[in-house]
């Protein structure tokens, strides 16, 4: 039992440190993952001794992240980065043996964060949320207002709100940026003013 400790402080280290931090740098859930993989290694390990162990894990999975998810809003990368931290913990502390199995499971979790959330995986592709200062009623117009002002191709455009007497309109526009601003706009949600 030890080493499925070990095993799991290793990942959870690495994971936290090593890929999320570095990449996203919001201190603040890197304390929620190790709170929760610690607590939920604890747990399983205590599970793990009784003849239910395993469905009271699912179960505890479950009510933490619904819990969890429910109790402020995150992102979908760092959703992930959470389930991460769930699944490292049960992986450690349901296994009756940290065996080539169950440490191979826990780096594929480590490497599926490593790969999926890696800056250069489709680092042109942006989804963001835009409130543009005027009511777009036709969506051609608007794809093309968009794709000006973002400096790229729009490649789907969704209106949450059109405004016709405060002249506004609220979209989601997904879109893939030119070479340049590539580098200089992050992929992440964010609502800006745009005439």
């Amino acid at each position: 039992m030890l080493l499925a400790v070990v095993a799991d402080l290793v990942a959870i280290t690495v994971l936290t440190f090593g890929v999320y931090f570095p990449r996203h740098r919001r201190r603040d859930l890197v304390t929620a993952f190790l709170g929760v993989n610690i607590g939920v290694l604890a747990v399983a390990v205590v599970l793990g001794d009784t003849a239910v162990g395993a469905g009271l894990g699912l179960g505890l999975f479950g009510v933490l992240s619904i819990i969890r998810l429910r109790s402020d809003e995150i992102s979908q990368h760092e959703i992930a980065y959470y389930f991460a931290a769930l699944a490292l913990g049960l992986i450690a502390g349901l296994g009756d043996v940290m065996d080539a199995p169950h440490l191979g499971l826990m780096a594929l979790v480590v490497a599926a964060l490593f790969i999926g959330d890696h800056p250069a995986l489709f680092r042109r592709h942006r989804n963001q949320l835009i409130r543009l200062d005027v009511a777009h009623t036709d969506e051609d117009a608007l794809r093309t207002h968009l794709e000006t002002m973002l400096g790229g191709r729009v490649t789907t455009v969704v209106v949450k709100q059109i405004d016709m007497v405060n002249d506004s309109t609220l979209v989601e526009v997904r879109w893939v940026a030119a070479g340049n601003r590539a580098r200089n706009l992050g992929p992440r949600l964010e609502q800006v003013n745009a005439r």
